[in-house]
């Protein structure tokens, strides 16, 4: 179940939409209201590598601090790269210096934590974020998932990680799938779907063409390819070890909810990001 919060004194506040993963964690997604930036990037956007202003970045960085009751250095955010390394946050992490902690989150796309009241998460405007939750461990995983990052399995990847390091197994996971593009807004070129098809993916459940007349042309079609994101890593997940029935999917799409969510695709590269995070409690 989903479910949308506003914080109640005045607009200024951000409006996050709220997953019913577990009761032991807070696990959310950032929407575009309520915060200090502008233009592609308002409202609300904490990511530092997008372009938007550095001082509206920590005024909204606090307002979600506050919301979630932690500490600014408790916010973790990668600098994400579209492969699939991942990072523990323990914490000898957290007695590092402020650049060395930025320079461990460099080039990362998944983070993963068994540390209460740390919020992990990733950054996204199209791409797929993953939230996990292993209730036996008590450990959680944030996932950014691109097309590339999906090609490589990511996700895969990312719960190896956990059985690696935590030792998590698949059954015990439950994961949330946030907001992203959908089959009918994604459309590629053919070299990204020869590049699932060589991966072994199974084309016929995760690809479909879609016939686009010109209007300059009306007699004239020209086919495209679409690829489901949201699904290929829902099958991804499957195929670890992790129960279809633990498995949840916000199916909305960024592209056709612009409005509420941030799309480079809509907006282009210079705008917004959605932060997708999650805290354990325990």
């Amino acid at each position: 179940m989903i479910s949308y919060l506003n914080t109640a004194d005045d607009m200024i506040q951000p409006k996050l939409l709220y997953y019913n993963l577990h009761e032991d964690v807070v696990a959310f997604s950032t929407t575009r209201r309520g915060g200090f930036s502008t233009g592609a990037y308002g409202e609300f956007n904490i990511n530092r590598y997008c372009g938007d202003d550095a001082e509206a970045i920590r005024k909204n960085r606090a307002l979600l601090c506050q919301q979630l009751g932690i500490s600014d250095d408790r916010l973790i955010m990668p600098h994400q790269v579209h492969l699939t390394q991942s990072v523990r946050i323990d914490e000898a992490f957290f007695a590092l210096s402020e650049e060395d902690r930025q320079t461990r989150l460099e080039g990362i796309d998944a983070v993963m934590t068994n540390l209460s009241d740390v919020c992990i998460g990733v950054s996204t405007a199209d791409c797929i974020p993953l939230l996990i939750y292993d209730a036996r461990q008590h450990a959680v995983a944030a996932i950014h998932a691109g097309w590339r990052g999906t090609v490589q399995r990511i996700a895969q990847q990312t719960i190896a990680d956990m059985v690696a390091t935590y030792g998590s197994q698949p059954a015990d996971l439950r994961v949330q799938i946030g907001p992203g593009i959908s089959l009918d807004s994604f459309e590629v070129g053919d070299e990204v779907y020869d590049a699932f098809a060589a991966a072994g993916f199974d084309m016929p459940k995760i690809s479909r063409r879609f016939s686009l007349t010109s209007i300059h042309s009306p007699h004239t079609s020209n086919e495209k390819w679409h690829i489901d994101l949201p699904e290929c890593n829902r099958l991804q997940l499957i195929a670890a070890g992790v129960p279809e029935a633990h498995i949840s999917v916000a199916d909305i799409c960024t592209v056709k909810h612009s409005d509420t969510f941030f799309s480079a695709r809509r907006l282009g590269i210079q705008s917004g990001r959605i932060f997708t995070g999650i805290i354990c409690k325990l």
